[in-house]
This record gives structure tokens, C-alpha cells and sequence, in this order.
């Protein structure tokens, strides 16, 4: 499907990437799967491949006792047959020792296609960090 006004679709896939975000930061795996194609292809740091947010809502609940993002923002690149979002931001939170964190950087690459999160790949500073925890807390 050809999107015919650029802006729209950079919009639209800008709004979906960011409901996705809102419902997986709850979490809320079933309603993030909402905003994702049931064939979606999830790849977390270290080429970590899930195929569902209840996968990756389970691998945080073992790297962190809790992780929410603080989104600076969303770089958007439309295209002919879909759009990528680039959310970037930083991540705040506890390691499962219960040692707070911020400023630990993200970036998001999501692939909209036909309404819906086709790809999504993850990179951040945690592992980074929980080799070398002077790196911020």
C-alpha cells in the first residue's frame, strides 16, 4: 500500500510507535501486541529475537526489577511502503538488586507497515552499565 500524503503516514506510524511504548512501559504485553503484527520481529541487545511483547516484558523482568523510558523524541523517515520510527530517549529504573538508574540511553528502530509495528529493534546502555556500574546510577 502506497502512502499518498508522507506527513500522514510519518504521523500516524509517529502515534502508533508511541501507544505501543505507553502500553509496553505499564507493562501491558496484550495491549502492546495490539499495535504490532501478529508475525512482528522483536530484536533486544546481544541479537535477542522475541516474536511477542510478553517475551521481551519477560527478559526486562529478569535484567531489571522495574524500567520505564524518558522519550526525548521520534525521528521519522516515511517511506513508500512504510515508515521507521526512531525513538530515542533514556531509561530509568532498578536493577533486580533494588540499585536505582537513570540516564541509561535507548534507541528504538520500529517499522510501520499497514497500521501496524512490523520490526522493532532495541539498543541501550545496560549491559554497559551492569558490567561497570560507576557508568551511573
Amino acid at each position: 500500500m502506497t502512502q499518498s500524503d508522507p506527513a500522514q503516514a510519518a504521523a500516524e506510524a509517529a502515534r502508533i510507535v508511541d501507544a505501543f511504548l505507553e502500553a509496553s512501559m505499564r507493562p501491558d504485553p496484550v495491549a502492546a501486541a495490539a499495535f504490532m503484527a501478529p508475525d512482528v520481529r522483536i530484536v533486544f541487545t546481544g541479537g535477542r529475537v522475541f516474536g511477542h511483547p510478553s517475551e521481551t516484558t519477560a527478559f526486562n523482568a529478569n535484567r531489571y526489577r522495574w524500567v520505564k523510558k524518558r522519550i526525548l523524541r521520534n525521528d521519522v523517515v516515511p517511506g513508500s511502503e512504510e515508515t521507521i520510527v526512531y525513538n530515542l530517549g533514556t531509561l530509568y529504573g532498578e536493577w533486580p538488586d533494588g540499585t536505582p538508574f537513570e540516564g541509561n540511553r535507548y534507541v528504538d528502530r520500529f517499522v510501520v507497515r499497514g497500521g501496524v509495528i512490523v520490526s522493532h529493534e532495541v539498543w541501550n546502555d545496560s549491559a554497559e552499565r551492569i558490567l561497570d556500574p560507576s557508568l551511573g546510577a
